[in-house]
């Protein structure tokens, strides 16, 4: 068994729930990926760091940081961060918060010292459904001056997320649409 399949295994096993759900774009659902439930496991995230470095890595244009929205995003930027320092080819995590702290730095974005200015970044999400959850993290990164290069998500709902990010001129990766997981 390769990895994407032991990932899948694992994401049937812990992630993938079947009922009715509200979700974050506020459609009703018949199942839920609970992408975390994964993510936060030892194997689960490694294999997810793994599989996102390779798909970084088959970039034309080199990725130099990786990052995304708290908290979904949190184990998927440092489990891949982790992995290309073990591959010897280290790429920096970053984190957005959905609110400013509001005392010390005040930052939107936590991990900045790590990363060269104006760089190319990935920006890493558990599950996309609309894709409306990254607008916000598409602003945040580039009013600090950096450039989206690639966004990767672990399952892709296939309700419009790519297409929206398309229309909005970013291009999305996944390890796996609906279909692919379900089959």
């Amino acid at each position: 068994m390769n990895e994407r399949q032991r990932l899948k295994e694992i994401l049937l096993e812990k992630s993938y729930r079947k009922g009715e759900f509200t979700l974050t774009s506020g459609k009703t659902s018949d199942f839920y990926i609970d992408g975390k439930q994964t993510t936060l496991s030892a194997e689960g995230a490694y294999l997810c760091g793994k599989l996102i470095f390779d798909l970084i890595q088959q970039e034309d244009e080199k990725i130099e940081a990786v990052g995304g929205m708290t908290l979904g995003a949190d184990p998927l930027v440092t489990a891949t961060s982790m992995v290309s320092f073990l591959e010897k080819d280290p790429i920096p995590a970053f984190i957005v918060r959905k609110e400013s702290k509001g005392h010390g730095t005040d930052n939107y974005i936590e991990g900045l010292k790590n990363m060269p200015p104006g760089c190319r970044v990935a920006l890493l999400e558990d599950v996309v459904t609309t894709g409306g959850t990254l607008l916000k993290v598409f602003e945040r990164v580039e009013s600090q001056g950096f450039k989206v290069g690639l966004v990767v998500t672990v399952v892709e709902r296939q309700e419009g997320g790519t297409e929206m990010l398309a229309k909005a001129g970013y291009r999305l990766a996944s390890l796996f649409t609906r279909e692919e997981l379900l089959s």
